[in-house]
């Protein structure tokens, strides 16, 4: 009999999670962060801009705090990659859940309604059979879910959307017990290139196994931005100690924003451990970029629960203009000799038509090259654009556009030179020695545009239509048409890289100012 009273007390007690709460709570969060920077992200990022004495990097993310305030304003996506979405559930012991549908299905659930909002379309991302057909699945499902049972009543959700470029950025390691963990990182993050879109936050994990690693370095980077605080107050312990350390140490390697050089690399350094084997130091490293996009919940039965918007004085109150005596460039009429006249550095304002194409339609232009047989555009004296855009709402040319990471197409770029003619390339962060020194064998060039800044680049086209590969989707072969769209010379026509001299500069100017700053 007690027995029996025990379990109707229990019952009693239960909080039911209806279908519709989490489902919804999801979709609204997603939506939610594909346009809301969290409130301390853009206060982070003010602060790198006001201190940020790089002007290249000033540049960049002045158009990262504009972008990100369009994006809020105008209820669409800070970036292009709207990201791979990563949940983290706490659900209470004493949470019933309403049948017919697995948490899991649930989740998709919200995902697929937020990505298909119309209002707001969010970019499909997410592809199945990863080493063979690699189709997109047409709605960003499947999430990546983590879940924990704990005490409790109410369910705690995090959420995140992920983009490709930082997260193909992220370094594991399994170092010896005696290794040093700033030293690991201080050689690793220089590897990382300038694709992850500093300056973010970096999420590091330190402890349990390889798997333990990566989840708490995704899952720290959930946290605040809080490091500013942290140093007010110093360090309380070892690992609050470590991400001082560390984000001194990794901002004065000189990164800066975009990669171009500048005092602010990193926003934030975030750090979670756990216990490990006597044998391990598993040390795991993940990038967030700035398009850092998450948000929480808690569900306690009371219905869904839905994110507050934030007030809009929280950014500052700046516009974006391209520097004085910028070079205003006509796309339909440049040519060879007009390139080699760009200079390292140098601000352009494009005009005129461009292609765009990444990684899956220069798979298959190499395909048709390889066969013989003609290519479905000319690309000879043309400009190339690395993006996958978001589609459209209505009164838009094209949804935000933002570049995608050029190394990737490296490995296609002499072909591509040497086969078709092409002039030069678009995209964001540095290119690699082979496609540096093809660029400079082809007297061609390499072109960047700010990460980041994704809406604040497609108010720059004009018109765009599919002229190739329709069935790819995002990644399909656009033609737009631009008006003054802001770009840097990366790789002038003699294969000079600013990912190389402006980092190597400003980290000499850091260390200079360190010594001074020691008498």
């Amino acid at each position: 009999m007690g027995i029996i009273e025990f379990q109707v007390i229990r019952s009693a007690a239960m909080t039911l999670i209806r279908n519709e709460d989490l489902i919804a709570s999801i979709a609204d969060a997603l939506q939610f962060i594909s346009y809301y920077h969290p409130e301390d992200f853009v206060r982070a990022m003010t602060r790198a801009w006001e201190q940020e004495e790089s002007p290249a990097a000033k540049d960049a993310i002045t158009q990262i705090l504009v972008n990100s305030r369009m994006a809020a304003e105008g209820h669409r996506p800070v970036c292009q990659d709207t990201g791979i979405v990563v949940v983290f559930m706490r659900i209470g012991m004493d949470v019933q859940w309403e049948g017919g549908m697995s948490v899991e299905d649930l989740v998709n659930e919200g995902v697929r309604r937020a990505y298909l909002w119309p209002d707001n379309v969010l970019r499909a991302s997410i592809l199945t059979d990863p080493v063979g057909e690699r189709r997109n699945t047409g709605d960003n499902t499947p999430a990546v879910i983590h879940m924990s049972v704990v005490p409790g009543d109410t369910v705690t959700v995090e959420v995140a959307a992920k983009g490709g470029g930082s997260e193909n950025k992220a370094r594991l390691a399994m170092l010896n017990p005696s290794d040093s963990v700033v030293d690991w990182v201080l050689d690793t993050v220089p590897t990382l290139g300038a694709g992850w879109c500093p300056p973010g936050i970096l999420g590091i994990g330190i402890g349990g196994t390889a798997e333990k690693a990566a989840l708490l370095a995704k899952e720290v980077m959930m946290e605040p931005i809080d490091i500013h605080e942290l140093k007010a107050r110093g360090p309380r312990n070892r690992v609050e100690a470590l991400r001082l350390e560390l984000m001194d140490k990794v901002n004065q390697l000189g990164i800066g924003a975009q990669g171009l050089g500048g005092l602010t690399t990193v926003l934030d350094v975030k750090i979670k451990d756990y216990p490990t084997h006597a044998a391990s130091l598993p040390v795991c490293l993940i990038p967030n970029c700035a398009a850092t996009r998450h948000a929480q919940f808690v569900l306690d039965g009371r219905g869904p629960a839905l994110q507050t918007p934030p007030d809009l004085s929280i950014w500052p109150d700046i516009s974006y203009e391209a520097a004085p005596g910028s070079r205003r460039v006509d796309l339909d009429s440049v040519t060879r000799d007009d390139v080699k006249s760009w200079k390292p550095g140098e601000v352009l304002l494009l005009s005129g038509k461009m292609l765009t194409g990444r990684d899956a339609a220069h798979k298959r232009l190499i395909e048709l090259l390889d066969k013989g047989e003609p290519l479905p555009v000319d690309l000879r004296n043309r400009f190339i654009y690395y993006v996958g855009p978001v589609d459209p709402v209505p009164g838009e040319v094209v949804g935000p556009a933002g570049p995608t990471t050029a190394t990737r197409m490296d490995k296609f770029l002499e072909r591509i030179l040497a086969d078709t003619g092409l002039l030069g390339s678009i995209g964001k962060a540095e290119r690699g020695p082979s496609a540096i020194e093809a660029i400079k064998k082809y007297q061609s060039v390499y072109l960047m545009a700010v990460g980041g800044a994704a809406y604040l680049v497609s108010k720059a086209i004009t018109d765009a239509h599919v002229v190739a590969f329709p069935e790819l989707g995002m990644e399909a072969i656009y033609e737009f048409e631009v008006k003054d769209m802001p770009v840097t010379v990366a790789v002038d026509s003699n294969g000079t890289s600013v990912h190389q001299t402006g980092p190597a500069q400003w980290k000499k100017i850091i260390f200079e100012k360190m010594d001074k700053s020691a008498f």
